[in-house]
């Protein structure tokens, strides 16, 4: 088993990192930079950075969040929302990002994930997207777009495998039906993804306490454990969740 790595995120909306319940009600949870500082120190692996409006506002990233928190981490940082061209993508990794994620745009515009990982490379294109439940769907999920507002009649599953077939390095599926709710990940979801795909995967939405961490790994099949309100609100510590992992036999980087 690879090396399983500990990932918050910060959904940003005005200047503040946020956390909502199914992409809705949002609560202040604090300040990116004193908050990427904090998981750095903490021993987070990655960090994850969604500028959640943008979409929905019809701009682009905020780049000045970027600079800020990447210029006080030396975390790998993934920034996503409102990336819809090339040229996006090269602000926000000039801007100190390691990766740039893709949802909407890349539903909208697939050549674009295949355009991104030809000139950036693989390892630095990140396809996320937001399912939902609906049996009418092949796999059971179907594929959501513009901050889960907008159901698109695709298939979660069959638009994984054709992202990774486009270049993307990784995966980042979100279950909207678990999304803030601290109820575990989506097991079901992630683990349909996880076996359709080679690239890593990363587990988010909904993770509450110790156990959903090893179960996304053990029946989740994730390599990278994305986490939000947990960690926000202090309920674990990201040395918890990797000494719960170690003692149940999950190699993590303490």
């Amino acid at each position: 088993m690879n090396l399983i790595h500990i990932m918050p995120c910060l959904d940003m909306k005005e200047g503040r990192v946020v956390k909502g319940v199914h992409f809705a009600g949002l609560r202040d949870a604090g300040d990116p930079v004193a908050s990427a500082v904090f998981y750095q120190n903490e021993g987070a692996d990655e960090l994850a950075m969604l500028d959640i409006a943008a979409t929905v506002e019809n701009r682009k990233t905020r780049l000045a969040w970027v600079k800020q928190v990447a210029a006080a981490i030396t975390l790998p940082l993934t920034m996503g929302g409102g990336i819809g061209s090339l040229e996006d993508i090269e602000l926000v990794l000039a801007a100190g990002a390691r990766k740039a994620a893709m949802n909407s745009a890349a539903v909208k515009h697939p050549e674009l994930v295949r355009d991104a990982a030809r000139r950036f490379g693989a390892d630095r294109i990140v396809a996320a997207l937001d399912a939902r439940r609906n049996p009418a769907m092949p796999s059971g999920f179907e594929l959501v777009i513009a901050g889960g507002t907008q159901p698109v009649g695709l298939d979660a599953v069959e638009w994984a495998k054709h992202c990774e077939d486009l270049g993307a390095g990784a995966l980042l599926p979100t279950s909207m039906d678990g999304d803030g709710t601290r109820a575990g990940y989506d097991l079901e979801f992630t683990r349909a993804i996880a076996d359709a795909v080679r690239v890593p995967v990363i587990a988010s939405g909904g993770a509450g306490k110790l156990e959903h961490f090893y179960e996304a790994v053990a029946r989740g099949g994730a390599q990278i454990l994305l986490a939000a309100s947990v960690f926000h609100f202090r309920t674990l510590s990201i040395r918890q969740v990797k000494e719960y992992l170690r003692n149940r036999g999950v190699p993590v980087r303490l």
